[in-house]
This record gives C-alpha cells, structure tokens and sequence, in this order.
C-alpha cells in the first residue's frame, strides 16, 4: 500500500466514497484519451512534500497550470529550471516589499517551502491542457473542502491563505480560533493591484507562527 506521508487516516476513508469512486473512474478516463496535468504520480505531490503533522501554512489556488511541463501538483510551483508565471513572479514582489528580503525561490519551483510545513493546496487537483477549470465540479473540490476541514480540526496554529474570489469561498469551512485566516485579491496580474500588492500576508503569517512559538517560514 502506498505511504501518504501522515494523511492516511483521511484519504482511506475519503478514497473509499462513492464520488471518489467516480472521481477516479472519470480520471481514468481523461487521461486515456487528453493530455491532462499533473502527470498522474504528481497529482497528490503537495500532500507527499508535507505532512499534517508539519503544516504551518495553507497557501490555496484554483486549479493546476494549463501549460506544457508547468503543473507539478502544488499551487502556484512550477519544477525547477521553469519559468515562474506571472502569479508567481507577482507573489515574490510582494514579499521583496513586505519583507525587505528578496523570496528564497530562485525560480518558480517552491519545493522550500512545503519542506517549512507550507501546503501548496488547489480546489482541484487536475486540468485539461490549455482549459482552465476544465475539471471544476467532478469530485476534487469535495475531497480538498475535507482537507481544509481536516487541517482546521488539527490543534497545531496554522495560517490559512485565500487569495482570490474561489479561494475566499472556503472561509466558511474554517472556525478553529486557534488558526489564522487572511484573504487578499488572486496574484494574477489580472488583479494583483487591486489587494494583493500590500496585503503583507508573509509577514503577518510569520509574526502569528512567532507569537504561538513556532519557527517562522523561509519565503
């Protein structure tokens, strides 16, 4: 049986849901006959990078990236020697002016951070190539909307960052008053300057970690 890295306990039980089950089959499929992102072993990469026990940090976006060798299964990462999109490249301005100090992602691929305990976690886990939200409504959103609950139920302080309309919709899944949630406009380019240039989310995130004992991220 495969090890999920600490998240057994919920993805055995969730796996074994009738619309898992379809989920699944619906997969199958897609990736059968299109050419669909992540690569399949990808898929739950944000979950096999870090653990429950580990999680500071919930950074939520919408789906995988719609281009070619982009989508590695973690929000907003690309794989090393990629390109940071422009979401991306807008994130790392943000923390060059929130923080004074230049991100610690040389490129796009932000593996350093899931390793700090920062899950990289989308609504929907897999995409048609080049159709945003092209897997929107088959099962993924109730299976992540049983991560975050599952995250919001554990007793460890833990950020939650909602960025953009999509990702504000899950606040009504967080009620734990020993969490922190803080929501800002998408880092698209399409909305960056209206609230999430300035929303100094990096440094909020790390005083709440310091505040509860906890080491601060790396960004």
């Amino acid at each position: 049986m495969r090890d999920y890295n600490g998240w057994e306990e919920l993805f055995l039980d969730e796996f074994n849901k009738p619309y898992f089950v379809e989920l699944k089959a619906f997969l199958e499929r897609e990736y059968a006959s299109k050419t669909v992102y992540p690569p399949k072993r990808l898929i739950l990469n944000a979950f096999d990078r870090t653990s429950p026990s580990e999680v500071k940090v919930v950074i939520l976006g919408q789906d995988p990236y719609i281009n070619p060798r982009q989508a590695m299964g973690m929000s907003f990462s690309v794989p090393q020697g990629i390109q940071a999109p422009p979401s991306l490249e807008n994130i790392k301005k943000e923390i060059l002016s929130d923080t004074g100090a230049p991100s610690i992602i040389a490129d796009g691929d932000l593996t350093p951070w899931a390793k700090q305990g920062v899950l990289l976690l989308n609504a929907v886990l897999t995409v048609v190539a080049g159709l945003s939200n092209s897997h929107k409504n088959k099962g993924w959103e109730t299976f992540t909307d049983r991560v975050i609950e599952y995250l919001d139920g554990l007793k460890q302080p833990i950020v939650f960052l909602l960025w953009g309309a999509n990702a504000k919709n899950k606040r009504t899944l967080l009620n734990n008053p020993g969490h922190m949630t803080l929501t800002a406009a998408h880092p698209s380019p399409l909305s960056a300057y209206n609230g999430f240039f300035g929303c100094k989310h990096f440094s909020r995130t790390n005083e709440f970690l310091i505040s509860h004992g906890v080491e601060p991220i790396k960004w």
